[in-house]
């Protein structure tokens, strides 16, 4: 069991150690390295850093005991699974056993908030199809975090939402694309399900898919849903204000 640190005086608290899975594609990189930026615009002075668990640099691992006073780690995943349930907290376990491990980052209305606003960019139209596209996972737990994320989505979007997977897990994306074949949608649209470019959303992008938006990326809504994990595994509640903190 992770120790709780302490929080200090008004406007201070413990680092907060950002850790993604890591990617070999550059732009994945610096999407991430956005992403963070835009969580320490959104509480100056607030130590954050941005580690990985594996690929790409710094290493989780390295970051976590470079980083002096109480460490909050959040995982930039958007469903569990053995990153989530394994690799992550044994790091930690290895590296930096005071930290407390935040939970991962969906499902959850801000991410509703910012696929919905991704594809109306991307030019959705009323008469499209929609599929929620996913990397996937082999525990059942993570496909039905994903599953929880496409029926939001549909509620927001008044249609219905399939996930669909790149990998592990059932429908596969191609499965999904042609069970929609028959039906009298004009276009299939996906909603890119992950964080950054790479592997995952290139995927997406070569189904044929008549629009694919844009990843999470740095997306303000994303930079709020992390101060609310971080919050609420330090507290058990958000905090009363910040970005869009206080309506979570």
């Amino acid at each position: 069991m992770c120790r709780r640190p302490a929080t200090g005086a008004a406007g201070e608290g413990p680092a907060l150690v950002l850790a993604a899975h890591g990617t070999r594609c550059a732009a994945g990189e610096r999407t991430l390295s956005a992403l963070a930026e835009a969580v320490r615009r959104a509480r100056p002075g607030r130590r954050v850093e941005l580690s990985y668990l594996e690929i790409s640099s710094p290493l989780l691992s390295d970051v976590l005991p470079a980083v002096p006073g109480p460490v909050v780690v959040v995982p930039l995943l958007l469903a569990g699974g053995y990153h989530a349930h394994i690799d992550l907290p044994n790091v930690v376990a290895a590296h930096r056993p005071d930290a407390v491990v935040a939970g991962w980052l969906g499902p959850h209305r801000l991410l509703t908030s910012a696929l919905a606003r991704k594809l109306a960019r991307a030019g959705l139209r009323a008469t499209d199809a929609v599929l929620l596209g996913a990397a996937g996972s082999s525990d059942p737990s993570a496909l039905a975090d994903v599953r929880a994320a496409a029926h939001r989505l549909a509620v927001r979007l008044a249609r219905p939402v399939t996930a669909a997977f790149v990998s592990a897990g059932s429908p596969s994306l191609e499965e999904a694309m042609s069970g929609l074949a028959s039906t009298p949608a004009a276009r299939v649209a996906i909603a890119s399900y992950v964080l950054a470019p790479g592997f995952f959303h290139d995927r997406l992008g070569g189904v044929g898919a008549g629009l694919v938006s844009e990843p999470l990326g740095a997306d303000p809504d994303v930079a709020a849903l992390i101060w609310h994990r971080y919050d609420t595994a330090l507290t058990g509640r958000p905090a009363p204000s910040g970005l869009r903190e206080a309506s979570l």
